[in-house]
């Protein structure tokens, strides 16, 4: 049984000026729903706003949690930030935080959402209002429920805010796997960053993730993983630089898991960027990323 973390403001309706695509998340959580009795599913809480200024300017929370973001801030972003926005980017955090927690009860759960990994002390960015993975890393070590997180991005984009949002703290270590020509223009320092050349493919691509992610696993030794599972290294993402086949994509998310396992340590995982017209094929891409990681941690 896979434990799957939903909440119904996950999915919203798209505000004007957004190229996001808000139908993603439902997509989602109705393919997991085909799986019957295969998913236990669990709904979260708002995260409070003392772990989101934890990481976040006090000031850009208000801003966010009252609807009123700067007009150059929402650009960053990349949609004006409504009420209804708004709530779903306090529920997000809470949905990866409560995960997390079930990952560390079951060896592994998944977040239907989340991966907002470009949001910044001071603004959101790329499509990312607060940042759920620094946000929930964050929460977990100074609560002391788990000693050691391992953010794992293996999204095509540079995870600059997460990077930036735990720099320096001890529990807390950052891994990036990303198209280096790629957005952000401006990248933050990971505690280790895997910069790739555009259109590289399945097998380079393994390969550099094995000597560079696995010695980072046993000199670190997380005790959780949290697991930036973005799909746009896939080949035809229309915002990503690599070439990932759908087969690669499998054995990335294999391979990580099987990392995970032989050394103990419990996953959660995030949905991070999907990219294109087809929300049906993207959402099943996602899909594929938790079922894969349950099936290789079982």
């Amino acid at each position: 049984m896979i434990h799957v973390v939903h909440h119904p403001d996950y999915v919203t309706a798209a505000p004007a000026r957004s190229n996001y695509r808000w139908g993603k998340n439902g997509a989602i959580r109705d393919l997991l729903a085909r799986m019957g009795d295969g998913v236990a599913w669990h709904a979260p809480d708002a995260i409070g706003r003392r772990w989101l200024e934890e990481v976040h300017d006090p000031d850009y929370v208000e801003q966010v949690l009252s609807a009123a973001v700067p007009r150059d801030k929402e650009r960053r972003i990349g949609f004006p930030v409504t009420p209804v926005v708004a709530q779903r980017a306090q529920m997000v955090p809470g949905g990866t935080w409560l995960a997390a927690n079930l990952a560390l009860a079951h060896g592994f759960a998944a977040n239907t959402a989340g991966g907002s990994h470009h949001a910044l002390a001071e603004t959101g960015a790329g499509y990312c209002v607060f940042n759920d993975l620094a946000v929930a890393a964050v929460r977990l070590v100074e609560e002391g429920t788990t000693p050691r997180v391992l953010i794992v991005d293996v999204d095509v984009h540079q995870g600059d805010g997460t990077a930036a949002l735990t720099a320096g703290h001890p529990g807390i270590a950052t891994y990036s796997i990303h198209a280096e020509r790629n957005f952000p223009v401006r990248k933050a320092r990971s505690t280790l960053d895997v910069p790739l050349a555009d259109g590289i493919g399945d097998d380079a691509y393994l390969e550099t993730l094995h000597d560079t992610l696995v010695p980072l696993l046993d000199g670190f030794r997380p005790t959780l993983i949290l697991y930036q599972g973005g799909v746009d290294p896939f080949a035809d993402d229309r915002l990503g630089r690599l070439a990932l086949s759908e087969e690669g994509l499998i054995r990335r998310d294999r391979a990580v898991a099987g990392w995970a396992k032989a050394r103990g340590v419990p996953v959660v995982s995030t949905v991070g960027g999907g990219y294109g017209d087809d929300v049906m094929a993207i959402a099943a891409r996602h899909v594929r990323v938790i079922t894969t990681l349950a099936e290789a941690l079982a």
